[in-house]
């Protein structure tokens, strides 16, 4: 719901879910909190935060990954960004096996490579192929696998929540 204030002050803005934004985010009212002001960006040591078309930081993983060190939620000024939500990123990598070229017969392991939690391995496939596998309970996100897949094959994605079953 937005408030009257922002209403009458055309600060109406539309939160894009699928945005990943920075460690440490509000996820329900970041669109509201944030002001914009870029701290956020010059305190990453990374340098992998940019901003969308409304101005607000996104991270771009297309130049590396986020060490999920939480110096843009400390560098925050509002409570957009939360030193003790960098723990719960949300984000996981996904990879989309049709465009792996290792899948594809070419010989890359390039994700496998560059990812520091050890998620991603490789499990020969006959043909000279090698299907990659990613650990979800390894995996934390940090993008550094899709920065490295020259084919695209890896993006960062919400996992759904798994609900036990209830029974009667």
């Amino acid at each position: 719901m937005t408030s009257r204030r922002a209403f009458l002050s055309a600060r109406i803005l539309r939160e894009d879910r699928n945005a990943i934004r920075p460690p440490g985010a509000a996820v329900s009212d970041f669109a509201e909190l944030c002001t914009r002001c870029e701290d956020c960006a010059e305190a990453c040591p990374e340098d992998v935060i940019t901003f969308d078309d409304s101005g607000f930081p996104v991270l771009d993983l297309s130049a590396g990954g986020c060490t999920l060190c939480g110096e843009c939620a400390g560098a925050c000024p509002t409570p957009a960004l939360l030193p003790e939500l960098v723990a719960e990123w949300p984000w996981r990598a996904q990879i989309e096996a049709e465009n792996c070229l290792s899948m594809n017969g070419v010989s890359c392991r390039l994700c496998q490579d560059n990812c520091e939690q050890d998620a991603i391995r490789f499990r020969l496939q006959l043909g000279g192929r090698a299907e990659p596998a990613l650990d979800t309970e390894v995996c934390i996100g940090c993008g550094s696998c899709s920065a490295a897949c020259p084919a695209g094959a890896i993006a960062l994605h919400r996992p759904t929540p798994q609900h036990p079953e209830v029974t009667q």
